[in-house]
C-alpha cells in the first residue's frame, strides 16, 4: 500500500490493478504540470474484457455500470503510474465516458455513474467532477464502455 487512497481502495474490497498496456500508439497517462490526463481506459481485467458488445443489446445497463467502475479503477492505476502516489490527487477535474450503445439505448449517464460513484467512494469530495457521457456506435475491441479521467495533483514538496 502506498497511502490513504490505496487503503480506501482495499477497504472497498478492490485492488488497484497494474496499468493496462496500450493497444495502439499512445501512453496510458500523461502528466502536464499539475494535471494528469489518462487515455481512454477499457474495462480490462487480467488483460481481457469480461464482456463485449453493445449496451442495451448484448450487455445490460447494470453490467455496463460495473464495467465503467472497472474503467475508473484502471484510470487510477494509470494516474499512479505518472504521479507516483494517488494521495497526490487534489481532485478529479473531468470524466469522459463512452458507451457502445444499441440504437435505442439512452441510459449512458447511468452507465457512466459506475465510474463517477467509484471515484467518489475512493476519493470522497476530491472525486467530485465535471463529466460527459456519450453514446457511440463501437469502441476498441468491441468494449461496451471506455472512460478517461483528468486529475489535478497537489504540488510536489
Amino acid at each position: 500500500m502506498s497511502g490513504q487512497v490505496e487503503a480506501r481502495i482495499a477497504e472497498l474490497g478492490l485492488t488497484l490493478p497494474p496499468v493496462v498496456p496500450p493497444v495502439a500508439a499512445y501512453q496510458p497517462a500523461v502528466r502536464s504540470g499539475v494535471y494528469v490526463y489518462t487515455a481512454g481506459q477499457l474495462p480490462m481485467v487480467d488483460g481481457k474484457l469480461s464482456l463485449t458488445g453493445k449496451v442495451g443489446a448484448e450487455v445490460t445497463a447494470e453490467e455496463a455500470k460495473e464495467l465503467a467502475a472497472t474503467c475508473a479503477l484502471n484510470a487510477l492505476a494509470a494516474v499512479k503510474s505518472v504521479a507516483g502516489d494517488l494521495d497526490r490527487i487534489a481532485r478529479v477535474v473531468k470524466v469522459v465516458g463512452f458507451v457502445a450503445s444499441a440504437s435505442d439505448f439512452t441510459g449512458q449517464p447511468g452507465v457512466i455513474n459506475g465510474a463517477s460513484e467509484l471515484l467518489g467512494a475512493v476519493l470522497g469530495d476530491k472525486g467530485v467532477h465535471a463529466r460527459s457521457a456519450v453514446g457511440v456506435a463501437v469502441l476498441p475491441l468491441d468494449a461496451p464502455v471506455e472512460v478517461e479521467i483528468q486529475v489535478e495533483l497537489t504540488p510536489e514538496d
